[in-house]
């Protein structure tokens, strides 16, 4: 079975993108250590587009689901929400919320996005650099 690829496509404002960057560098270990998870990357925009890519691979759709339902997957949610509402000192990253809503919540300030897409593709083929 192929792996799963979602990505997360974010539309961030020139005045957010700092803070959403931080924000995900505070979101260690929310994703890492879940069953089936196999990658992370978030991408930065360098020219022609304010939208960021969240990069991330699963063994399956089921592995991805079920983190979706995670305990650690509300909790940062919800953590998210009240600090967007000036109730909490944690960090959310936004990650694999529905198309459409928001993303990025901390710090009381509400979201650094704008708006959000998640797109799904299984992966096909794969190439890495050949060990010598």
């Amino acid at each position: 079975m192929p792996s799963v690829v979602k990505i997360n496509v974010l539309s961030v404002p020139g005045e957010m993108r700092q803070e959403l960057e931080k924000r995900f560098a505070n979101r260690a270990g929310m994703v890492e250590s879940s069953d089936g998870f196999e990658w992370f990357e978030l991408l930065r925009p360098v020219e022609g587009t304010d939208r960021y890519l969240v990069y991330t691979r699963w063994r399956s759709e089921e592995d991805f689901q079920r983190w979706q339902q995670s305990q650690a997957f509300q909790a940062g949610h919800a953590q998210a929400a009240a600090e967007a509402q000036g109730h909490g000192h944690g960090h959310g990253h936004g990650q694999g919320q529905t198309q459409g809503q928001a993303q990025g919540h901390g710090h009381g300030q509400g979201p650094a996005a704008s708006g959000s897409e998640l797109w799904t593709f299984e992966v096909v083929e794969t190439a890495a650099p050949k060990q010598p």
